[in-house]
């Protein structure tokens, strides 16, 4: 795992590792690919030197978006905070999540909000 990497991520690495290596699953290449899939993960949730440089720089992905830390939130979180939300705010999120982590049921609820309004 690189350095800066959480000790969470790390857990994440090591049991996808053994999971991997007890499956059979990529023959020689676990550590490899466990490495890319948590690597991936600390990308999409910012937690990279990468994606921590874009968000100081005010360059963030989600940063023109009405739920300040979207990016981070999850779908319960971002229920809770659609009551009362105009059209045009909700039309943002949904753009902005098909581009994105496009997570269907979050998509569905957008929809649904956008069809009551």
């Amino acid at each position: 795992m690189p350095a800066g990497a959480s000790q969470k991520r790390e857990r994440e690495y090591l049991t996808l590792e053994k999971k991997f290596k007890q499956s059979g699953r990529y023959k020689g290449r676990e550590d490899e690919v466990a490495a890319r899939i948590v690597n991936k993960q600390r990308s999409q949730y910012g937690e990279t030197r990468t994606e921590k440089q874009k968000d100081a720089a005010g360059k963030s992905p989600d940063r023109n978006l009405p739920l300040p830390e979207y990016q981070h939130m999850t779908i319960p979180q971002v229920r809770a905070r659609l009551d009362g939300m105009a059209a045009k705010d909700i039309r943002k999120i949904r753009n902005y999540e098909a581009k994105h982590k496009n997570r269907k049921g979050l998509m569905a609820l957008l929809e649904r909000r956008l069809q009551m309004s």
